[in-house]
């Protein structure tokens, strides 16, 4: 982390001026001795106080060592350290960072191995414990990350990591944040973002899915032929004690196929005697007659 320079080089050249308008003032000869010790002794001060300043941005604090041990967080803002005594190890971000992770060839519950990618959202809580009870909390965090993430696929098989992803996100984020509070970190949110299964397995379970919707596809028009069958049945009864209906029911159908189609072959069979059309004769002369009216 870069701390801002320019306030201090401002105090710097501040003060070295104050040195030599000083040194001006008492001599006129600035190469005089009494000049050149002013000179040099407000150059000595310039350099200690632009060493002690600091400044620290909004999203920052610094964590400050007073000869090895904790002294204080400063920020935001500018403040002072003792020169050589004090001392900031690291400038802690406590902005929400996101961590890419993922986990390669991991076997699910199941024997499966899968690749699966996350994104993790997390913050520095307490700059204090970040800085001093892990080495480098960044690569920790990450390594905590990928284990938890091996583990919840250990434990978890294929189907329901494919439809439950979010229960999988929520299970990661409780377990992340359990092993990284110590560090004063807290984890925001854990989101995962693809699974990849070996292609040989993605075409078995298209194939299944096909499969699936063609057997569904099968029942539906297995169902409606029974409510067709069970319509037709209740219709033949209807038509059963009223001959009439059913020839004018008859002479519709045939008005119907000719309407759509100019060219209709009667097969000679009982059904036309059943139809009450009068014979194929009969049939082939209505028609004739409906041909001349269209």
């Amino acid at each position: 982390m870069k701390n801002m320079s320019s306030i201090a080089t401002l105090f710097f050249v501040i003060i070295v001026g104050l040195g030599f308008a000083l040194a001006f003032a008492i001599s006129s000869d600035l190469s005089s001795p009494a000049s050149s010790a002013i000179i040099a002794v407000f150059s000595v001060i310039g350099i200690i106080v632009a060493w002690a300043t600091k400044v620290a941005n909004q999203w920052s604090r610094a964590v400050v060592l007073r000869l090895g041990k904790f002294q204080s967080l400063r920020g935001p803002g500018i403040f002072f350290i003792i020169p050589i005594i004090d001392y900031i190890p690291y400038w802690i971000d406590i902005r929400v960072i996101s961590t890419s992770f993922k986990a390669e060839k991991t076997l699910t519950k199941d024997t499966v191995p899968v690749d699966v990618d996350a994104v993790l959202f997390w913050k520095v809580v307490d700059p204090k414990k970040a800085a001093l009870d892990v080495a480098d909390y960044y690569s920790a965090i990450s390594w905590a990350s990928q284990t938890a993430l091996r583990d919840v696929i250990g434990k978890t098989m294929l189907a329901d990591m494919l439809e439950g992803r979010d229960k999988i996100s929520a299970l990661l984020q409780t377990i992340i944040d359990e092993r990284t509070e110590p560090w004063g970190i807290n984890v925001i949110s854990v989101e995962v973002k693809d699974v990849l299964i070996p292609q040989g397995l993605e075409a078995a379970m298209s194939m299944q899915a096909q499969a699936e919707r063609e057997r569904q596809a099968r029942v539906i028009l297995g169902d409606s032929e029974r409510q067709i069958a069970e319509m037709f049945n209740e219709a033949s009864k209807s038509y059963a004690d009223n001959p009439t209906a059913f020839h004018l029911r008859a002479m519709n159908m045939l008005y119907e196929g000719l309407k759509t189609n100019s060219t209709i072959v009667i097969v000679p069979s009982t059904a036309v005697e059943t139809m009450g059309l009068g014979g194929v004769n009969g049939t082939v002369a209505l028609t004739n007659a409906i041909q001349k009216n269209k």
